[in-house]
């Protein structure tokens, strides 16, 4: 199994190429090429460019979620793609907001609908995990089963004339099943790190984590939780952590000191060969 996998969009990037806040990820694997979130903007597609990878050759597009820095790229992208199906969990066309107060601002999708579908996106929307060949699959709903992992109490959905707090529901992640563990690519891991990984080896019966990269939300997160999650980590026998986005710089720095030689920074730039 030929596995490549490019991070075109990050919060930082590596020299010469376009830094944004948000993720996407290119993913060639055995002559399937899929696309893993778009990021907030311009980035995605002017940082392909630079790669030279050929973005009419994405075969999927898949959406962790419904955030614009997610999704913000995605006109860009269909303009140069055009027809690709989209795949990604039906909650990601709701209202979403950041703060439950007064204080708030949009964060969801920035485009209609029927803009994206007149540029070619054909949405596969389902809770469901998808099967995009025999080795890559989508998580669908993630399930909360750790005690200490939740959700930022600032993410809002609007219901009628109110804000209430979001469940992201549509937080997935994509995985690859190799002959030597799973490969996990996570966009921003609300539901949790943990959670993500034990519902992909619930999914598919392998135990074996080779590879974890992508935002993992814990930028708000307590020195407990940071413990906890590096210590069900350590028992999962994960052989490398590259961070990405939202994992924020403690946190990061504490998985750096934790894992070692394991850890890395998974900016927009990187390439990653298996």
């Amino acid at each position: 199994m030929g596995i490549s996998i490019t991070t075109l969009t990050e919060n930082t990037a590596n020299f010469g190429y376009l830094g944004e806040w948000g993720l996407s990820v290119f993913l060639e694997i055995d002559g399937v090429n899929i696309l893993f979130d778009t990021g907030l903007g311009v980035s995605a597609a002017h940082n392909a460019h630079l790669l030279g990878i050929d973005l009419m050759s994405v075969a999927k597009i898949v959406l962790s979620h419904g955030h614009s820095d997610h999704t913000g790229g995605l006109r860009d992208i269909l303009r140069e793609k055009g027809a690709v199906d989209i795949i990604a969990h039906p909650d990601i066309w709701e209202a979403k907001y950041y703060g439950l107060g007064e204080i708030n601002r949009f964060i969801g999708i920035p485009f209609q609908r029927e803009e994206l579908e007149l540029l070619g996106a054909s949405f596969n929307l389902t809770r469901d995990p998808v099967w995009i060949t025999d080795s890559v699959f989508t998580a669908g709903e993630i399930p909360m089963v750790t005690d200490y992992e939740e959700i930022d109490p600032d993410l809002a959905v609007r219901k009628g004339n109110r804000l209430v707090p979001d469940p992201l529901a549509d937080d997935l992640a994509v995985a690859v099943k190799t002959e030597t563990g799973l490969i996990v690519i996570l966009g921003c891991g609300h539901r949790g790190l943990v959670n993500t990984l034990k519902h992909a080896r619930n999914l598919t019966g392998e135990k074996r984590i080779k590879v974890v990269i992508g935002g993992i939300h814990l930028f708000l997160a307590s020195e407990e939780r940071l413990a906890m999650t590096c210590a069900d980590l350590r028992e999962m026998g994960i052989e490398r952590l590259g961070v990405s986005h939202c994992t924020g710089f403690k946190a990061s720095a504490w998985l750096a000191q934790e894992f070692g030689d394991i850890f890395f920074l998974n900016n927009a730039g990187t390439r990653l060969s298996f």
